[in-house]
């Protein structure tokens, strides 16, 4: 069935018109209360080392109508072939991925009356599916089965909306931005739950999604740990120094060199964070095709480059430090579809050759109240050759070279 959006004057709703997949005739006007769109005009099916592709973006949610709208099922489905049902978001499954545009949960699946709902979707393909060029979304739901200015009983109510084309583009390929061996891959893709997938920011008149493919990456030492001795000493930590490298050749867009390490094991007080240092001492490149990469949380005055110089693919950039909204030193790394840290798009990306050394247990991490303790149970013996994969959440990585 393919969807066609129409805008029409009717006491100032939103009408679906949809199309027969048989007849391709016009099928009746249905009144859709709760109205939605993508976030993002496209999104890049991505290969993650657990064998999949996965598709990562947000709907936004409105209800027109007085008649309050309560959700009850979301589905993902083949917009050619709408039988094809690639997820179901329901109940407990459903709110975990209902946000407000503030960042937070919410309490109810209701949507009042001119209210908007953000919805957290991430898709995992088989090996052997391939996603369609096309998605769209059933929406089940209570709400208005008129268009009115008052409030109405509620009623069931079942529509196929929101066409979101796959891009697609080629994604960027990069080389590391890190060198050695177990570098784990914190708050990655894709969980709803983590703090890079969770958190769109208000930025230059829009929601933007920058961090949506952000990882903290953290090195463990050759004994399995993240951290040995006083946590609170940021020389403790095994990511601490480690060289920052450019992950293509490209030209420096912006650059910040001046804050102070936090001490570890708390972040800073929120009245000191603001948009200018949120992400501390950092580094933004311009690798071209509308491509930026971002690295964040570095050493004070380690950065070696300015705007305006041009870097070569695995020169040094700076030193891993714990500057900024940072409880614990690491390497906060994205690439985004244009130079506006927070303002902008987070894009998927394949590092072009590396070695998969493991996975950190995500029941025993989501446990540990910190970083502390041994994460060797994770190791593998022997790491598997990897080109041209995302690093997916608690992967741990090998990285050419020996700084």
């Amino acid at each position: 069935m393919t969807l066609l959006m129409r805008a029409e004057r009717w006491l100032a709703p939103l009408l679906v018109l949809v199309l027969s997949s048989a007849a391709k005739t016009p099928a009746p006007d249905q009144f859709t209360p709760v109205v939605a769109s993508t976030l993002t005009s496209g999104c890049q099916p991505f290969p993650g080392t657990d064998g999949k592709r996965h598709v990562v973006y947000e709907l936004v949610l409105t209800n027109t109508s007085p008649t309050p709208a309560t959700l009850k099922k979301i589905e993902v489905v083949d917009a050619a072939n709408p039988s094809r049902i690639f997820a179901s978001y329901a109940d407990h499954d459903l709110m975990l991925r209902l946000r407000s545009t503030g960042n937070s949960g919410v309490e109810s699946p209701e949507i009042e009356f001119n209210n908007t709902r953000l919805f957290l979707i991430d898709l995992a393909f088989g090996a052997g599916v391939a996603p369609p060029s096309v998605l769209a979304h059933r929406i089940q739901l209570l709400g208005a089965s008129a268009p009115s200015h008052n409030p109405a009983k509620p009623v069931p109510l079942s529509y196929t909306i929101a066409p979101f084309k796959l891009s697609l583009k080629k994604l960027p390929e990069i080389g590391p931005p890190l060198v050695g061996d177990r570098w784990v891959a914190i708050n990655g893709c894709c969980g709803v739950a983590g703090v890079h997938r969770s958190t769109g920011f208000a930025i230059n008149g829009r929601i933007s999604f920058a961090q949506r493919f952000a990882i903290d990456w953290m090195r463990l030492d050759d004994k399995g740990r993240m951290v040995h001795g006083d946590p609170a000493d940021v020389h403790n930590y095994a990511s601490y120094g480690a060289d920052v490298l450019a992950v293509a050749d490209g030209k420096v867009v912006s650059t910040l060199n001046d804050l102070d390490d936090q001490v570890p094991g708390k972040l800073p007080d929120p009245k000191t964070i603001n948009i200018e240092n949120v992400d501390g001492n950092h580094v933004v490149l311009d690798l071209g095709n509308g491509v930026f990469a971002f690295y964040a949380h570095m050493q004070k005055h380690s950065i070696t480059v300015a705007p305006g110089d041009r870097v070569k693919r695995g020169q040094v950039l700076g030193q891993l430090g714990n500057t900024g909204n940072s409880s614990a030193p690491h390497l906060h790394f994205h690439l985004m579809d244009g130079p506006s840290v927070l303002g902008s798009s987070g894009i998927p990306y394949v590092i072009d050759s590396f070695a998969f050394a493991g996975q950190i247990p995500e029941e025993k991490f989501a446990a540990a109240p910190g970083v502390e303790g041994d994460w060797s149970d994770g190791l593998l013996h022997t790491p598997s050759s990897r080109d041209k994969q995302f690093p997916m959440d608690l992967t741990i990585a090998d990285f050419a070279g020996k700084r």
